[in-house]
């Protein structure tokens, strides 16, 4: 009775929130859980949650993100569908995963999946997924890619690509999957070669597989979300989720390689002593300030705390007392730097590039979708944040904003983040359709 009535209360705050999609003037976002040593406020538990969805208007003719002065942003590639991810090939060619969550998957249920549903048709998440990679080709290198031809199709829900030598690598759904690659083709019609399974569904809470590969080429690395907002589902539901599975390219063989972490998304290698980076969405309804969305250097074999607790030992007390693990959470490792909280920081790029101003050179640029359910909205933009020796080393720097209009509906959120041929910076923008590229002003 307790559980239905919840329920009942959160269809009242969905219909609320359906009918107050964009009246709010703007982007607020706080200081609170910014930073190495971010600020945490207790809990706020409430029994109806914070629900605030941004309207998807797309982008008016002509309007572009805004970027700071001395820089300049072009449409690399418009007239995309939901582009999510990106990998710049090694001849400059860029290739971009449009896709969505898998159609065969578990379908919400009852009357507050029937309103999550409508809630994530509003933020621009309820499309089909394309299952295509397309090829964007900027030959004679004016910023915009003159060629736009489908590279691959007839994938499941592809996100994470990585070229190891002639193999182009892919991360469905539910498996990493190979294609033989020729430098400068503009159509793999080869048949996928499965690599290595990921947890899958049937409810694949969170679908996005993302995978990057080591230095030497010898291993991939492959992220994979939680099955639920904080083990809901089961214990069991989470195996091998919430974590970041290395993958021997020559054996096949895999383990995990760090886990607690809730859904790790963006990967990329510090660039100054050789880490690996990720980029970690973290739990909700727990208030608007809780928890920091975070990135974080990924040690060999460390646990990060979800679903038992967050930010270190800081016990998640909605953790059923039969699942709990006091020894895991004795030994959570705390994050390097909390992005704020329900930002959905999803891409995650060292700048290795030399074109920008050096003050750029070695930090890190993040992709944030933007909030859903927190009240007024954060994320919606690119942030920057400044390394130094490898470690950050400052504030964090709004880079590229717009997304939200004035009346705070959303013409844009950005996902992917990566640093093309010449050193500027792209963008996927899966409701805007399009790929932004950043570079100085001539």
């Amino acid at each position: 009775m307790r559980r239905r009535f919840r329920e009942i209360l959160i269809v009242g705050v969905a219909l609320t929130a359906l009918a107050a999609c964009g009246q709010s003037n703007g982007q607020q976002n706080s200081a609170v859980g910014y930073g190495p040593n971010p600020q945490l406020p207790k809990p706020s538990k409430s029994l109806i949650p914070t629900v605030k969805v941004s309207d998807v208007v797309g982008w008016p003719a002509g309007v572009t993100p805004k970027a700071p002065a001395g820089f300049q942003v072009q449409p690399f590639a418009q007239g995309l569908d939901h582009p999510r991810w990106l990998l710049v090939l090694p001849n400059g060619d860029v290739l971009v995963a449009e896709s969505n969550k898998p159609s065969d998957g578990e379908k919400p249920k009852g009357l507050k999946g029937f309103f999550e549903t409508k809630l994530m048709k509003k933020a621009g998440a309820g499309v089909p997924s394309a299952d295509r990679i397309t090829l964007l080709r900027d030959a004679d290198h004016d910023g915009v890619a003159e060629m736009k031809v489908p590279f691959l199709t007839g994938l499941h829900s592809p996100f994470g690509m990585a070229l190891v030598g002639d193999t182009l690598y892919v991360a469905n759904a539910d498996a990493v999957v190979a294609f033989p690659y020729t430098t400068g083709a503009t159509r793999i019609s080869a048949p996928p070669r499965k690599v290595a399974d990921l947890p899958g569904g049937p409810i694949n809470h969170h679908w996005t597989k993302n995978i990057i590969a080591s230095a030497d080429g010898s291993k991939l690395y492959a992220s994979v979300g939680s099955n639920s907002n904080v083990g809901e589902n089961g214990i069991p539901a989470e195996e091998g989720r919430a974590a970041i599975h290395e993958i021997d390219l020559a054996t096949g063989q895999q383990r995990i390689f760090a886990s607690g972490l809730r859904n790790p998304v963006g990967l990329s290698w510090n660039p100054a002593n050789g880490q690996l980076w990720t980029a970690v969405n973290e739990r909700d309804e727990l208030g608007n300030d809780l928890v920091p969305d975070y990135m974080t250097s990924v040690r060999e074999g460390g646990f990060y705390g979800w679903p038992y607790s967050y930010y270190g030992r800081h016990v998640d007390k909605r953790v059923k007392d039969k699942d709990r693990r006091p020894d895991l959470v004795e030994r959570a490792t705390v994050p390097d730097y909390a992005l704020g909280a329900h930002t959905a920081s999803l891409g995650l790029t060292f700048y290795t590039g030399k074109s920008f101003p050096a003050r750029y050179w070695g930090g890190t640029f993040v992709g944030q979708h933007g909030s859903w359910n927190r009240n007024p909205q954060a994320g919606y933009k690119v942030i920057f944040v400044p390394f130094i020796d490898g470690k950050p080393a400052g504030g964090v720097e709004d880079f590229l904003t717009g997304f939200l209009d004035a009346n705070g509906k959303a013409q844009g959120r950005p996902v992917g983040v990566t640093v093309d041929s010449l050193g500027a910076l792209l963008v996927a923008d899966d409701v805007g359709n399009a790929v932004w590229r950043v570079s100085p002003t001539r």
